[in-house]
């Protein structure tokens, strides 16, 4: 049976006979289907010494399926189907998740070939060895000139102090990539792409049983694992430090931060205003008002929260001329500090929270980000009523609420500091 509707958003969940988790929404203000099909597959998961094999195998998906159901498929034969039918599909990876996604018209003769598609690709991809090395190479030459550019030199550097040899500290490598296999995508496509760990989410022009059918079509051919996936190492926690990268950049890009919080974290709402107040809500937050307004020192600076299945990262960042560094990064302290000590003032709280209640509808305004956040839902294992009380969480946050989540979450003294360039 599936979960009864809820009334602003009627998410429908139910399982399939091969253990898929699906969430359906039924809307008919365009005659599209939107569908996602997510793993627990992200970069996280890359073996010791494979970093780029999750993203590798995610890109390799729609490269070539095997004949085992049919005639084996070729790339350009995929390209071609998906344009015939006049679909749009992208594979997705973050450090958590990866999958597949497709849009194609609704009317079912429009969308089965398509459907039918995508379904082989994730069940049984063929990874032709050709384009694997067309890939590896792509793959390595990006990473080379991603090492050349100071903000992607930050966020990787960022990456590793704050999360040592967590895999969410580690970054793909020229050398990793190029000792990663076919036999390390087949191995690794069997581990993670399974039916009974697959997050389907489908959102669209159409009613539950064709929803129930393709969800059906999707799950029946993946295959099925009946071991569970090694647990992950604990997020340890940081330890102040100041990493000076040089860089012939004209400005130095800086980013400070620690680990902070999980998906489902019942401090997420208070810290969602005050990451507003703070430094999430553009020219009115704290940061912004300190180091732009006041003093010069940015023509930018913003902070944000990434929850991911384990503690994701609380990150500020900004860029200055390297002479005025040192005083940036002094009242960015200082006005954490600050907010961490006093929290918000009365104003500030009804501001943020008006904001968030108030630009919440944008976040649902068409298929695509629907679709998105009900895959958010599957995946972190949410409320199915998340959205529905989503404006209801934020305007019961209180002043105290947010000085104490931010209290538990961050540390000034704990935080790492990156900065390229200076």
């Amino acid at each position: 049976m599936g979960s009864p509707a809820l009334a602003a958003l009627p998410i429908q969940q139910w399982m399939t006979e091969n253990g898929s988790k699906v969430l359906f929404v039924e809307t008919h203000a365009i005659p599209v289907l939107d569908i996602s099909v997510e793993f627990d597959a992200g970069s996280r998961r890359d073996p010791e010494g494979k970093n780029g094999l999750a993203v590798l195998t995610n890109g390799s998906l729609d490269k070539g399926i095997l004949p085992i159901y049919g005639d084996g498929v070729s790339e350009s034969k995929i390209l071609d189907t998906f344009a015939d039918t006049g679909a749009l599909r992208s594979s997705k990876i973050t450090m958590d998740r990866a999958g597949y996604t497709l849009r194609v018209l609704s009317d079912q003769a429009e969308s089965k070939k398509a459907i039918e598609l995508m379904s082989r690709l994730l069940a049984t991809p063929s990874f032709p060895e050709e384009l694997l090395e067309r890939d590896k190479m792509r793959l390595v030459a990006s990473i080379k000139e991603e090492m050349t550019r100071p903000e992607a030199i930050a966020v990787k550097t960022f990456k590793q102090d704050i999360y040592h040899d967590h895999p969410y500290g580690k970054s793909p490598s020229p050398e990793s990539v190029v000792s990663i296999t076919r036999d390390d995508l087949v191995s690794f496509h069997k581990t993670h792409y399974v039916a009974n760990r697959a997050v389907i989410s489908i959102v669209g022009d159409i009613d539950k049983e064709r929803a129930r059918e393709i969800a059906a079509e999707i799950s029946r051919d993946l295959p099925i694992s009946h071991q569970e996936l090694p647990a992950l190492p604990i997020v340890k926690t940081t330890f102040g430090k100041t990493e000076a990268v040089s860089h012939p950049a004209t400005q130095a890009h800086v980013l400070l931060g620690m680990p902070a919080v999980r998906r489902g974290d019942t401090d997420f709402f208070a810290l969602t205003v005050g990451n507003y107040i703070l430094g999430g809500g553009g020219f009115s937050s704290r940061l912004m008002q300190e180091i732009r307004e006041k003093r010069g020192l940015s023509y930018s600076v913003y902070s944000k929260f990434q929850p991911m299945l384990q503690e994701g990262p609380f990150i500020v960042g900004l860029q200055t001329e390297k002479k005025q560094a040192d005083d940036a990064l002094k009242v960015t302290h200082s006005t954490l500090d600050t907010f961490l000590k006093e929290g918000p003032t009365a104003a500030e709280l009804q501001s943020a929270k008006d904001h968030l209640v108030n630009s919440f509808a944008m976040q649902m305004d068409n298929n695509r980000k629907v679709l998105e956040l009900i895959s958010l839902i599957g995946y972190y294992r949410l409320p199915l009523n998340y959205l529905d009380t989503w404006t209801a969480n934020v305007k019961r946050v209180t002043a105290e609420d947010v000085k104490a989540a931010m209290n538990r979450k961050l540390s000034t003294e704990k935080m790492v500091t990156v900065i390229v360039g200076n």
